[in-house]
């Protein structure tokens, strides 16, 4: 057996070893896994040292034709050894360089030829080859496309590469996590964060690089990141790890009611951990969650934390010297939260049917006499909060029952095509209610119907909110034609029907719900 093979014995050996120790000790910071890992560092080093000096000055593998020689016709074979009961002794891993010198010998070329070809300085290339240079991700892309593979066929390798046969460097290993990003290799991505998660050195690097991930709009990415960087805090007061928490939240809203909840609760704690610059977003978006789940009064404890917060930021930033000059972190200005949180307000009186509080609350958002800033973007927030309280004022009188308010209310909100949708709901609402006829309006404005996404100067409306009044508004357009007129069987055609049930255990009911999907010809 030869030195080299004798040496990858032992390596592996050492790699097992290691593995069992990180496992058992749960992590590399505990002395007994440093020495073991400092054990396999030597054996690699020293394998390193004895393959390279087989290979060759003009780049051929002087082993090709060797019993213990990987290459065969240019192409890699296992070198597994068995011993007498036929259990395997060693399973050797083709490295990329070892790959490359597969090709190079399948291709009867040299290192200098293939220089030319990839474009790397030959110099660079040799020392790469000789594992005296580590390789960059700018040299795997090259040297990967002169090969005529895809560009990702040695990202697993490569994983490899910046862990175990080079020392790690962040220039190396932030570009190979963005590409990986960019290709769908999380299986590659997930391997290398987790290792480099042992060096806490790396957490604020990662997290940065998760910014930037969530940034672009690379979200499977980024969620690698802030679950393995939100694990690697220990302490849970830290601002990293909460925010982590708050980006993991935003990415895992859905269409599920039930997972938005769950999602929503585990989040909840790390609000007031969060930075004052992201708590008003965070409160804002779950306000919307629990909104979308009726949960009012949890929305009114939200509104009023919200309302507190975003004055007290906003008295400070008034005070400030230098308000004009500092970056703004949050997604709109301070004031406009102040609004919203209002807003919020009344819209859970509005809920609650408490209409004449909720017009009360109305004025507290369409005046902004108290704003310091001006400008073109005052102006443009105030005429939306304005133009929503309006609306509000027709709306709320309109379904505390004052039906003389139903055509004025109707052309306002012609004019606003954004609200025309949310209007037609509480009109259709109203009108099953009071048992007015409607029909005349549904005629009017039936392309607002069928479900769409709306936005306003201040960004697209939450998903969540507009999914579930879309739903209400189906049952009361459904209520409202069913109650209000006498259908033949070729009016009303049956598209579908849809029944989810579960077992409550404890009251040994079975639960359940049935969703009939109708068409009428109106």
């Amino acid at each position: 057996m030869s030195n080299t093979v004798f040496i990858r014995i032992r390596i592996e050996r050492a790699r097992c070893k290691l593995h069992q120790m990180h496992t058992q000790y749960g992590g590399f910071s505990h002395p007994e896994v440093l020495r073991q890992s400092v054990k396999l560092d030597k054996l690699l080093n020293s394998y390193s040292n004895n393959h390279m000096q087989q290979r060759p000055a003009n780049g051929r593998n002087r082993m090709h034709g060797d019993k213990h020689c990987p290459f065969v016709n240019g192409r890699y074979q296992s070198c597994n050894r068995r011993d007498e009961k036929g259990g395997i002794l060693l399973e050797h891993t083709a490295t990329i360089r070892d790959e490359i010198w597969a090709y190079l010998s399948d291709q009867k070329m040299t290192i200098n030829r293939f220089a030319v070809v990839s474009g790397i300085h030959s110099g660079t290339l040799s020392r790469i080859m000789k594992g005296q240079q580590a390789m960059a991700m700018s040299h795997l892309e090259r040297i990967t496309e002169s090969m005529g593979l895809a560009e990702d066929y040695f990202y697993s390798k490569y994983v490899d590469e910046c862990l175990y046969d080079s020392a790690p460097t962040w220039r190396r290993l932030r570009p190979f996590i963005l590409r990986s990003a960019e290709l769908g290799r999380l299986d590659c991505i997930e391997r290398l964060v987790q290792s480099l998660l042992d060096n806490l050195m790396y957490g604020p690097l990662l997290f940065d690089l998760a910014e930037e991930l969530f940034q672009q709009g690379k979200q499977q990415a980024a969620a690698i990141l802030y679950e393995n960087v939100g694990a690697s805090e220990k302490y849970q007061h830290s601002e990293r790890l909460a925010l982590c928490q708050y980006r993991l939240f935003e990415m895992s809203l859905g269409d599920d009611p039930q997972k938005n909840l769950i999602a929503a609760t585990l989040f909840e704690s790390y609000v007031t951990r969060l930075d004052e610059a992201h708590q008003l977003d965070a409160l804002k978006l779950l306000a919307h969650v629990y909104g979308s789940l009726h949960e009012w009064e949890k929305v009114n404890e939200l509104a009023h934390e919200l309302l507190r917060l975003a004055s007290v930021q906003y008295k400070l930033h008034c005070k400030s010297d230098r308000k004009y000059d500092q970056p703004r972190i949050q997604k709109r200005p301070l004031y406009s939260y102040i609004l919203y949180a209002q807003l919020m307000r009344a819209y859970v009186c509005e809920e609650l049917e408490d209409y004449k509080a909720a017009l009360e609350i109305v004025p507290l958002y369409m005046d902004g006499s108290w704003i310091e800033e001006d400008g073109e973007e005052v102006n443009l927030v105030l005429n939306q909060f304005q133009e929503w309280g309006t609306a509000n004022t027709y709306l709320y009188r309109l379904m505390d029952g004052q039906k003389e308010v139903l055509d004025e209310y109707v052309e306002y909100i012609s004019t606003q095509e954004n609200e025309i949708f949310i209007a037609l709901f509480r009109i259709v609402q109203t009108a099953n209610r009071y048992q007015w006829d409607v029909d005349h309006i549904l005629k009017r404005f039936s392309v607002y119907i069928p479900y769409h996404t709306y936005s306003s100067v201040l960004g697209d409306y939450n998903k969540q909110i507009l999914n579930d009044n879309h739903a209400r508004f189906r049952s009361e357009l459904a209520t409202y034609y069913l109650t209000r007129k006498q259908y033949r069987g070729n009016e009303i055609s049956m598209r579908s029907v849809e029944l989810s049930a579960k077992i409550d255990n404890e009251r040994n009911v079975i639960k359940g719900t049935i969703s009939v999907d109708f068409e009428i010809n109106i």
